[in-house]
Formats: structure tokens, sequence, C-alpha cells
């Protein structure tokens, strides 16, 4: 019996089999969530050679993406030492809370004085899985729903430029911003703030709405503070 012979390969199905070729932007979106999650801890260094293998990307692609994370203060690069993820003092997390300090503010209060009924709903489902999560010690969960409801308040405050520069912010401080919630005390009284935000955000208080997330900003602050004493982080 005589064997159809298989259809010619077309541009288009070959293209179709070829996996995405790797981008600097891959490889940086790539590390970065790897920084923020802490899969790659501060002061571990990044040799050149693994990411290439671990990525699929050239070499120069790599050192592209080293220097744009350079550039985000995410990374360190010494002569002959190579590059490594970058270790933060105290007195730069401090700097960093309160650059997020004035962008949330703004956030906050622009949320608030908007008329997005939709995003405004989001919100109080998201208040309403954090009251859940009360006295439970929940901590992973309530991260994500911490993260969650941030990010809403500033998508709610339609300025791109701050989520922008509140994504820049917030990486090199995922880590220690997670560990905060280790007790069901840290999240009790990180919810108290989120219900008098979430409340005055909803009721159209935009300075009570400001006011109330410079607080609950500068507390996260104090608890990673008293964290980093306790653990050394």
């Amino acid at each position: 019996m005589q064997r159809k012979a298989a259809p010619a390969a077309t541009v288009e199905t070959l293209g179709a089999e070829l996996p995405a070729p790797v981008t600097t932007g891959t490889v940086v979106e790539s590390l970065r969530e790897r920084i923020r999650l802490g899969r790659l801890v501060p002061g571990q260094r990044l040799v050149e050679a693994d990411l290439v293998r671990d990525t699929g990307a050239s070499r120069g692609k790599v050192r592209e993406a080293l220097r744009r994370l350079e550039s985000e203060g995410l990374v360190t690069i010494e002569e002959f030492r190579g590059a490594s993820v970058r270790q933060l003092s105290m007195d730069e997390v401090h700097q960093i809370y309160k650059a997020r300090m004035a962008l949330e503010c703004l956030a906050a209060g622009e949320f608030a004085r908007s008329d997005d009924s939709k995003r405004k709903r989001q919100l109080q489902k998201l208040q309403t899985a954090m009251n859940a999560l009360e006295r439970t010690g929940d901590h992973a969960r309530f991260a994500q729903l911490n993260d969650a409801w941030h990010a809403l308040i500033i998508e709610g405050s339609g300025n791109r430029y701050a989520a922008q520069f509140l994504r820049q912010l917030t990486v090199p401080v995922y880590r220690l911003l997670f560990s905060s919630f280790y007790s069901s005390q840290r999240i009790d009284r990180a919810n108290a703030d989120h219900k008098v935000i979430t409340r005055t955000i909803l009721e159209g208080r935009s300075e009570e709405a400001e006011r109330a997330m410079r607080h609950h900003i500068l507390e996260g602050f104090v608890a990673i503070s008293e964290l980093n004493a306790r653990l050394h982080l």
C-alpha cells in the first residue's frame, strides 16, 4: 500500500512550531519576578553562564538584562566579581517606604475622587476576603490579597506613572513585606488599616483616604524594622 507523502511544511506551520524567541525583556521579567518572590536572595551571585542555560537567552541579552536590573536598583554589578542581587540597608528601605508613602497616598486620594464604581466594588470584595482571614495567621493568603488590594488602589487612581514607579519600588522590599505578615496579630493590625482606607475610598473621602494610607505605609515600615531587628533579614 502506497503511503501518502506528508504535506510540505509552510512558513506558517514552521512558525507555529518554533518557540517564541527569548528577548532581553523576557529575561528581565523572569529575574525581576524571582527576586520579588525571594527565589533569588540579596547577595546571591548571578552567574551569566547559569542564566544563559536557565533562560535560553544569548549571553549578550543576559548582560543587557542585568544592566537594566542594575538601573532599577535590583542588581549590583562589580568589576571582577560580576552581578549579584542587591542587598538593601535599612536606610534604603526607609527611603523606599517614604517614596511609597507619597505615591500610594496620591493613589488613594485619586481613587476616592473617581467615579469608577466597578473597581470600587472589586475593592469591597477584596476587603471582605481579607476580613475573613483575621485571627487565622494565614500569612501567605493575606499577603496575596494585600498585593491585589494595593494594586487595585493604584490602578483605580488612573495614574499610570505612579503605577510604574510603585512597581519598581515594591520589588526590592517584597520579601520583607511578605515576611512581615508572620502572625495573626500583624494581619489584624494591617487589616484594621485596610478597613479604614477601603471605607474612605468607597465613600469618596479623599483627604481621609490619603491620611489613612500614610499611616498604613508607616505601620508597614515599623513592622519590617521590627522583623529585621529580630531576624536580621
